[in-house]
């Protein structure tokens, strides 16, 4: 099955650095917003289906980082969740103002920004700030830190001990897979100490870059889901394998699938589940949801 790792950009320490810096201070530059806003009785819309909510939070929130971003680095193009793709600088800023919006409006404290900058289609700095808890994920060219200490994650080497967040089954996989997905989420349930949905991709991949979870895994990922938290598994020391449905070669926060561990963790059988359901997909022809 055609998987690939990602790895950073050849672009210099400095240039990282500089990208980091502005995506943590744009995050930052939200922070406020949305902890005003959480659970204060906001409303919510539906996009696809009622699982998929967005607040008028979203939106404010993407705004102000784009304008923040565009400022610090003039030479800036966009991809947004709610704002799509603009602008056509050099350098690519992939945003998700809320990652974890059913999260935000029902009140559960588990959500984040993520912002990634790719440069050449590499990511080569990223963030996740957990605004409640206040806390900075953030990496660059020359590692990963939390709130500027660098992280070193200890992975458990033993799934009986290891724990797993993820958003898997979702209602999209459910009516992907059927059965398929409800077993094999019972393998995990099985297999690991804990399995956790917690329906925050980016803030997941976060933890698993902490050393706080072992393993992640997602499937029909968009790019602002995955590109922060993905950068910051490798730039750990962590293992982020990217999973296409065709034969074709993208960077690792291009592709829909994606499985996520810490430095030696036993991942037997989270890979064994992906490689299953992909394989499974592909012989079926499914090809991923349109982005």
């Amino acid at each position: 099955m055609p998987e690939q790792t990602s790895s950073p950009s050849p672009a210099s320490v400095q240039e990282s650095a500089h990208l980091r810096q502005s995506a943590e201070d744009a995050a930052r530059g939200v922070g406020d917003l949305l902890r005003k806003a959480f659970r204060s009785g906001l409303s919510a819309d539906t996009k696809r289906n009622h699982h998929d909510l967005v607040t008028e939070y979203d939106h404010a929130s993407e705004r102000r980082i784009t304008e923040q971003l565009s400022a610090a680095v003039p030479d800036s193009r966009f991809r947004g969740e709610e704002g799509g793709v603009h602008g056509s600088g050099r350098v690519e800023w992939i945003i998700d103002p809320i990652d974890g919006t059913s999260n935000f409006a029902h009140g559960v404290a588990f959500f984040c920004v993520s912002i990634a900058a790719a440069v050449d289609g590499e990511v080569v700095a990223g963030v996740v700030y957990d605004p409640i808890a206040s806390l900075m994920f953030a990496a660059d060219a020359d590692g990963a830190y939390l709130d500027g200490a660098p992280l070193r994650p200890v992975a458990a080497a033993d799934e009986r001990q290891g724990s797993v967040m993820t958003d898997f089954p979702s209602a999209e996989d459910i009516a992907t897979d059927g059965s398929v997905c409800l077993e094999a989420f019972a393998e995990l349930v099985t297999a690991y100490s804990t399995v956790r949905r917690k329906v925050s991709g980016a803030l997941e991949l976060a933890h698993v870059a902490a050393g706080w979870t072992d393993i992640t895994l997602g499937f029909d990922t968009n790019p602002w889901d995955v590109a922060a938290g993905a950068f910051l598994v490798t730039q750990s020391g962590g293992t982020y394998r990217a999973f296409e449905y065709d034969d074709v070669t993208r960077p690792a926060h291009e592709a829909p699938t994606y499985l996520a561990h810490g430095p030696g963790a036993d991942a037997a059988t989270a890979t064994a589940v992906v490689e299953r359901i992909m394989a499974g997909r592909r012989a079926a022809g499914y090809r991923g949801k349109s982005r």
